[in-house]
Parts: C-alpha cells; structure tokens; sequence
C-alpha cells in the first residue's frame, strides 16, 4: 500500500467561493519558510479560520488545504519564541504539535544573519521542551558546515557546546551535510565561504566519530537527514523528520494518528522503525528519495524568509523576499499570490 493523497473535502473560502480542498491530517508548517519565526500570527488567525491557500511552486496553480481533519502540526523553525504564545490554541482545537528545532552555531561566521543570539535561541528551546516534552522539540543541526574557514574539530565543539546545554531537553539530535545547490555554492562563494563539492571521507569519520560519542554521553540518538552515506556503523541512522515511529509513541491518545503511522493495515501492530530497511508505505512522494518521513501537507511558500543565511537554498534573492513579506496581509489566506515569484532552482 503506497499514500494516494490526502482526502478530498468542500470548504468556503473567505470570499464565499466553495471550492476543494484537501484535509491532510499531517500539516507541515513549513520546510519552506520560517513561519513560526515571521508568520506564527499569520498561520493561527488561518487555522481560526479553517484552511490557507497554497501555490505550487513549479506551475503556479493554488491549493487549498483545510484543517478540518488535521491531527497534528510539524512546525520548523530557527527562532520559533513567537509560536508560544500561540500553543494553547493547538489544545483547544486538540491538534498535537511538534518541532523541528534547527539549532546551529555559526555567529562568528555571520552565516545565519537574522538570528537571536545563540544563548537566546538555547533558552527558547528549554522553555519550548518545558512546555511540550523532549520527544516533542527535536534537535537539528543543519547543516554541518565544513570548509577552509570551519574545520571539522571546530564543527564538533559547536556541535558539543550546545548539547551539552540542551541534551536533557530533547531526545534526538538530526543532521545533514551542505548540499551544494548551484544557488548555493554561488552565496557561498560571494560570502568568502567556498566549499569542497563533497567532503573527505576522513572529515566525516571525525565527524561521526564524535557524534557517536555524544550520543552516548547524552543518551540521545543521532539521525541523518536524507543522507545518502551510510553512517550506521557511527550508530547514526537513516532518520524521518515527521517520524510515523516517534508519533506513534508519543501520541498514544490518538487513534487517527496511530492509524495512519501503522505499517499497514493488514499488520497494525507494526511501526517503520528508525534504522529499518523497510520505507514506509506513506513515506512522503514529495520528498527526496532517502528522506523517511511520512506523508505530510507543507504549507509554505520559497522566497519568504527573512533570515538570509547564506547558505539558504529556498530563497532567489533579498529583493524579492522582501517584497512578498511585506505584501502579507493578516487577513490574506496564502502567503504568496498566484502572481508571486516562487520558483527555486
């Protein structure tokens, strides 16, 4: 059994229109863009009212996705202090949340520029696991930066410096390496910040090795992010960000989601385990090949975030970032027009 696509439903839209939507039961919010950083108002004043309109990226048509059958939201984010306000809203509605946390230290090279500090950003996580459990805010270092002007030792100690910070409040560190589209390679590049189109098989043993060992001082595992290395011999597994296992575990009250995160319906007794050969059978088809995660409806759009960090692949330029978040109205129930920019090569 492969996922078919979410379920189909009639909504009204803000102007009366009915039209179709679809009802994931999974939102992701958003690979794309940082909403819980600039749009967390945007996105709940949404689920107050029901549905957004999202516009594919490569042929321009809108979507709408409604939020009628939603049962929980994956929310990503490098600053998401401003979503916390918000959470309660989420209980009401009983709709579960969890978050990927990127939490990386590269102050000194300027290379994530609309950031807080990382001593903020570290505070924000521990009230973020206070609030919803370890197993809930999820750690990601992403991506691991190696090149002539950041060593693979120093990669390790800032790797080491925030976990030893933040270990007890969250259950799994995520990563990935640079992936070097030609958008950028090139800011990269323009930034002073080369990098080797593939990284020595020595730089990632380091690396690894040392992964390995904070795993096993902190009690915490350690995933790759639709990484085609094999890291398994560093105790360092094929990882899914929207984990059907990790859900399953966590949200014992919900039916619905253990339904949908059971292997199959003829065995429901059966997870995708992490590490596991197997792909689930609603991996996400939207994804890249060695990403496991399940099917999922990202809600965001490219060109929206105004963090900059050079080495973005989501964004065409500053200009045009610019001027789609400053179009955003609160009451607009997409984050892009039909006529917006959105394409990411």
């Amino acid at each position: 059994m492969r996922f078919n696509g979410w379920q189909k439903i009639k909504i009204k839209t803000d102007d009366g229109e009915n039209v179709d939507a679809i009802a994931p039961l999974i939102v992701s919010a958003s690979r794309a863009t940082d909403i819980p950083a600039f749009y967390a108002q945007w996105f709940f004043e949404r689920l107050q009212k029901g549905y957004v309109k999202w516009i594919n990226p490569f042929n321009r048509k809108p979507q709408y996705v409604s939020f009628e059958k939603a049962r929980l939201v994956v929310f990503w984010s490098k600053n998401p202090h401003r979503i916390i306000r918000y959470l309660p809203f989420l209980d009401i509605r009983k709709i579960h949340w969890m978050l990927q946390y990127t939490l990386n230290d590269y102050e000194n090279e300027h290379l994530e520029r609309n950031i807080p500090s990382l001593a903020s950003r570290i505070d924000t996580f521990k009230k973020l696991s206070s609030i919803a459990g370890p197993e809930r805010v999820l750690w990601r270092f992403d991506p691991i930066i190696v090149n002539k002007n950041i060593s693979a030792d120093q990669i390790v100690d800032k790797i080491y410096k925030i976990g030893s910070e933040i270990h007890s409040y969250t259950s799994r560190l995520t990563i990935s390496f640079l992936v070097l589209y030609k958008k950028v390679l090139d800011s990269m590049s323009r930034a002073g910040m080369e990098c080797e189109s593939e990284l020595s098989g020595e730089t990632i043993r380091k690396i690894c090795s040392a992964l390995q060992c904070m795993s096993r001082e902190w009690g915490i595992r350690v995933y790759s992010c639709a990484t085609d290395p094999d890291l398994d011999r560093y105790d360092i597994e094929h990882g899914a960000c929207i984990d059907p296992y990790l859900i399953g575990r966590v949200f014992t009250d919900d039916p619905v989601l253990q339904l949908f995160c059971r292997s199959t319906p003829e065995q429901p007794e059966l997870f995708s385990l992490p590490g596991s050969s197997n792909v689930h059978p609603y991996k996400d088809p939207g994804q890249r090949k060695a990403c496991r995660c399940i099917a999922s409806k990202d809600i965001g759009s490219y060109n929206t975030c105004p963090h900059f960090c050079t080495y973005c692949y989501a964004n065409n330029s500053e200009k045009v970032v610019l001027a789609n978040s400053s179009r955003l109205q609160l009451g607009s129930d997409c984050l892009l027009g039909e006529g917006e920019n959105t394409e990411s090569s």
